[in-house]
């Protein structure tokens, strides 16, 4: 029966891609970012995300739609970051497995950088946060219920085989969500689309802390801390959050709050020691080799080499000392630099879109951004996400904000709406009595 349903939305989603590429960027962001298909019986072994990206290629050649090509500090950064792990790649210690994930990432990026050549309009920014927001939210809404029925005792995990697979990345994937929910929250009039939001945005946190994960924990109280201090009203958010904390909290059983304990003696916790054994590992790995050591270093013969402990062979969990340990340090300050204006675009919107009325849904955009990046830098020095979707699509939405505050595209837009509403009004004028 899944078949059935996804198979046709699929097949549309590529045939539209040809006439639409924009249409055909929010389908494949829709199959990247929540993976329908693994729910399937057949359509789970077959590329459907690489369907829709070559129509949507194909359609950018074929179609009249608009196309803007163009460069800013977060495109070009992005460019020289991917042009480093091409460089990087054939000094992979591993390269046969290191090659996969490249390609990977590529795919991924090359997405990216394509979907900020057809996407421009208020309307594509806003459908692009949409499908984010009701991707991830999907999981956060079930898990969040999941949560609440059996008291959190036990784990919430996200789709197998996917970025998202493990309850720690699903966690931080959760929370970078929240403040998008909480932008179209903003921007929405309909009341009952805005409960609707104010309830998965609830659950979505119940979800973050039913995955038990002490660096969404972590991620959330820093994302609680930018939302609170960018608010206008600091004691009645105060107030909202300190309530929904203490609602949220009470359903988390005794090995919750076990759990979360380890976070003040990490030095006792053998995850945690491991983490900081494969961090030391990346960190003098990245200092004997130049060109990093490709995306397959979590190997014991690497371990021998540069860990501390030599037995202890653990996954970075890090995006920064991922990144550190795969590409070096050029790669590794490409990483931060490229965050970084993200980080400061973002704030842009968020002061400048004050100043109009027509702009004040890009101040609302740039606050809410800035939140869920202050999740990612925080949880992310806990996880291993450092190329996963979710935050890219935040610098699309974040580089697309300021291309259309400065080119002052509301105006096209109002003079676009004005000039259809008039066809309209003319074709439904009735003809005048003689």
């Amino acid at each position: 029966m899944r078949d059935l349903v996804l198979g046709p939305i699929i097949v549309a989603l590529a045939a539209y891609s040809l006439l639409h590429p924009w249409l055909g960027i929010l389908g494949w962001t829709w199959v990247s970012i929540m993976n329908p298909h693994a729910y399937s019986w057949h359509l789970s072994s077959m590329p459907v995300a690489a369907a829709i990206a070559i129509s949507i290629l194909l359609g950018l050649l074929l179609t009249k739609d608009r196309r803007n090509f163009f460069l800013t500090r977060e495109t070009t950064l992005l460019m020289l970051f991917m042009l480093w792990m091409c460089i990087t790649l054939p000094f992979s210690f591993y390269f046969d497995q290191s090659f996969d994930l490249w390609n990977r990432v590529m795919k991924i990026d090359l997405m990216v950088l394509v979907a900020m050549v057809v996407l421009y309009s208020k309307k594509h920014i806003t459908m692009l946060a949409w499908v984010l927001a009701g991707s991830i939210g999907f999981f956060g809404v079930k898990g969040g219920l999941f949560t609440l029925a059996t008291g959190g005792r036990h784990m919430v995990w996200g789709p197998e085989g996917s970025y998202i697979g493990g309850n720690n990345e699903l966690a931080l994937a959760l929370v970078m969500i929240i403040p998008l929910m909480r932008f179209l929250h903003l921007t929405t009039e309909s009341v009952w689309i805005k409960r609707g939001l104010v309830l998965s945005m609830l659950l979505c946190a119940a979800a973050a802390l039913g995955s038990q994960s002490r660096g969404a924990f972590l991620a959330i109280a820093a994302m609680v801390s930018v939302l609170w201090w960018r608010s206008n009203k600091k004691i009645a958010v105060a107030g909202l959050l300190v309530v929904a904390g203490v609602a949220l909290l009470s359903f988390m059983p005794e090995q919750w709050w076990a759990r979360m304990e380890t976070i003040r003696t990490y030095e006792q916790d053998a995850s945690a020691t491991g983490r900081i054994n494969a961090w030391w590992m990346a960190w003098n790995l990245a200092k004997a080799n130049f060109f990093g050591g490709g995306f397959m270093i979590y190997m014991p013969d690497l371990f021998a080499l540069y860990a501390p402990d030599p037995l202890d062979v653990h996954a970075a969990h890090s995006i920064y000392f991922m990144v550190l340990g795969e590409h070096g340090f050029v790669g590794f300050a490409l990483f931060l630099l490229l965050w970084f204006f993200v980080w400061r675009s973002a704030g842009r919107l968020r002061i400048q879109g004050q100043a109009l009325p027509q702009t004040q849904w890009l101040s609302h955009l740039g606050a809410m951004c800035q939140v869920s990046l202050a999740g990612y830098a925080v949880g992310g020095a806990f996880l291993s996400l450092s190329y996963y979707d979710l935050p890219y699509n935040i610098l699309i939405l974040v580089v697309l904000g300021c291309r259309w505050m400065d080119r002052k595209e509301w105006i096209t837009e109002d003079a676009e709406q004005a000039l259809k509403q008039a066809a309209l009004d003319a074709r439904n004028a009735k003809p005048a009595l003689p």
